[in-house]
C-alpha cells in the first residue's frame, strides 16, 4: 500500500511541477528567481526551523543529522533507512497600489534517501531550489502597453551528504551540491504609429542563462539530555560562498504579435555577439550563509526552538543581469516553532500518535527595488501522520504568509502554501543471531 501511495505522490507532483513554474511571484524576475526549497514539510510547519534531529526524519538543513544514535529498541544495532519526498502548491494574491491579481503554482520540492552505516550517515537527492515564474506588463498613462516581461526557468540541485557521530552528544557533517538549471528572460518593445495604432512589428530581446557548479555546505548538531526529561538540541551550518558558472545567448528579434492570443511570430532575428563584450560565460555569486540555533524539548513528546540566518546576498553579482534596476542588501531571516504528541505509543486513539506542528519566521530577503527592502513573513501549521508501522509517517504543512509592499510601485504577495510529504522508514541492516 504504501509503494503505490509512494508511486501516486510522485506521479502527482512530476505532472503538476511539469505543467507550471514553480511559482508565479513578480519577484522571481530578480537574481536566480524566487526560492522554492525552505527546508522539508516538518521543517517549514515549524517556521523553518532546521535544528531538530530524530530517527525517522530527513533533515536536509544541516548534514550532520544524517548521523546518529542506534536506536534502544534495536538493541543499538542500527537505526532506520529513510526515504522522503515532497510536494507543495501556491496560491497568491498579488496586489499594488491600483489594483490586484490571483496566480497558482505547484511545485516538487525534494526526493532524498538517507542511508546509516554505523557512526556514519550518507544522504542524496535531489531539490529544485529557485524558481522563475512571471509575466508582467508596463503601460502609460493612456493605458497603452509599452513593454512586456515574461520568464521561467530556474535552478536545482542534487547533493550527496555525509554526517559522523564524534560523540553521543556531538555530530559533524558535509554535503555537497551540484547546482545546474537555466534561466529564460524577454522583453517586448511595443510601439505605435503616430495615430496611437498598434504597429504590426515589435521588437523583442531574449536572454538565456545555463548555471552550473558546485557548493558546499557543512553542520554541527548537539543532543544531549540536561535532566531526566528535558532534553537540549543545537545546530551549526555554514555555506562558504561560491560561484556558478553562467553560459549566456542574447537574441534580438523582430516578431509579429497577436494581442488577443499573445502568440508570437518571428519575422527576423540576430544573435548578440556576447563573446565581444565578454559575457558569453559569466560567473554568478553565490553568497555565503550562517544558521544557528537551539531548542528545548521532552523526546517523543514536545519540543520549542528558535534559529537564525544571515546570508551575504549583497555579494550577489551577475554582470549579464547588472542592469535590473535591483541591487542587494545582507538577508536575514529569524525563525521560531516547535511540535506536540499527545501519545507517541499510543494504539487506541491514532490521533494521540499524530505530531502537531506551527512556527513562524521573519525574513528580510535581500532584494532592494526602487529603495525598498522586500522582506517576508510566514505562520505555519501541520501535522504529522503515522502510516504503515512507527516510523513512517505522511506530513501536511498549511502557511500564510507575505513578500513585498505597495509602496513605490512594487507588488505586495499574500500566499497561501500547501505542502505533503511521505516520509517512509524501514530496516535494512540486522545482525544475524543463532540460537
Amino acid at each position: 500500500m504504501i509503494k503505490k501511495l509512494v508511486l501516486v505522490f510522485i506521479a502527482l507532483f512530476a505532472i503538476q511541477s511539469y505543467g507550471q513554474n514553480g511559482t508565479a511571484s513578480p519577484y522571481s524576475f530578480y537574481g536566480i528567481g524566487s526560492t522554492n526549497f525552505k527546508g522539508s514539510v516538518e521543517n517549514r510547519s515549524m517556521g523553518g526551523l532546521g535544528i531538530y534531529k530524530d530517527s525517522v526524519h530527513v533533515n536536509f538543513q544541516n548534514p550532520a543529522t544524517f548521523a546518529g544514535n542506534n536506536l534502544e529498541g534495536w538493541n543499538n544495532e542500527s537505526r532506520p533507512v529513510k526515504f522522503t519526498v515532497g510536494g507543495s502548491g501556491t496560491s497568491s494574491k498579488l496586489e499594488t497600489s491600483g489594483s490586484s491579481d490571483k496566480t497558482k503554482s505547484a511545485n516538487f520540492d525534494y526526493l532524498a534517501l538517507s542511508i546509516p552505516v554505523g557512526k556514519f550517515g550518507f544522504g542524496l537527492g535531489l531539490q529544485p531550489y529557485s524558481s522563475v515564474g512571471y509575466k508582467l506588463e508596463n503601460r502609460d498613462a493612456e493605458e497603452n502597453l509599452e513593454y512586456r516581461y515574461t520568464g521561467e526557468g530556474g535552478l536545482n540541485k542534487v547533493f550527496l551528504s555525509f554526517g559522523y557521530q564524534i560523540t553521543k552528544s556531538l555530530s559533524v557533517g558535509m554535503q555537497a551540491d551540484y547546482d545546474f538549471g537555466n534561466i529564460q528572460n524577454s522583453t517586448i518593445n511595443f510601439a505605435y504609429n503616430d495615430e496611437g495604432q498598434f504597429l504590426e512589428r515589435q521588437t523583442k530581446e531574449y536572454t538565456r542563462s545555463d548555471l552550473s557548479g558546485l557548493n558546499f555546505n557543512i553542520g554541527l548538531h548537539y543532543q544531549k539530555m540536561i535532566t531526566d526529561k528535558l532534553e537540549l538540541q543545537g545546530s551549526l551550518t555554514y555555506t562558504p560562498e561560491t560561484d556558478l558558472t553562467s553560459k549566456n545567448q542574447r537574441t534580438f528579434s523582430t516578431i509579429i504579435v497577436d494581442v488577443d492570443t499573445e502568440s508570437e511570430l518571428i519575422y527576423n532575428q540576430i544573435e548578440a555577439d556576447l563573446v565581444a563584450s565578454g559575457l558569453d560565460e559569466t560567473d554568478l555569486t553565490l553568497p555565503s550563509k550562517l544558521s544557528i540555533g537551539a531548542g528545548l524539548g521532552e523526546p517523543r513528546k514536545w519540543f520549542a526552538g528558535v534559529e537564525y540566518t544571515t546570508q551575504n546576498t549583497g555579494d550577489f553579482f551577475n554582470p549579464l543581469y547588472s542592469n535590473t534596476g535591483a541591487t542587494y542588501e545582507d538577508a536575514s531571516k529569524f525563525s521560531l516553532g516547535g511540535f506536540y504528541i499527545p501519545e507517541y505509543n499510543s494504539f487506541a486513539k491514532s490521533w494521540k500518535r499524530m505530531t502537531y506542528r506551527a512556527g513562524m519566521r521573519f525574513e528580510n530577503t535581500g532584494l532592494v527595488i526602487n529603495n525598498q527592502t522586500i522582506k517576508e513573513f510566514g505562520m505555519s501549521f501541520g501535522v504529522g501522520i503515522p502510516v504503515g508501522n512507527m516510523f513512517s509517517n505522511a506530513n501536511i504543512g498549511l502557511e500564510f504568509g507575505k513578500r513585498g509592499t505597495t509602496n513605490a510601485n512594487l507588488v505586495k504577495e499574500n500566499f497561501v502554501s500547501f505542502q505533503l510529504s511521505l516520509s517512509l522508514n524501514d530496516r535494512w541492516f540486522q545482525k544475524r543471531k543463532y540460537d
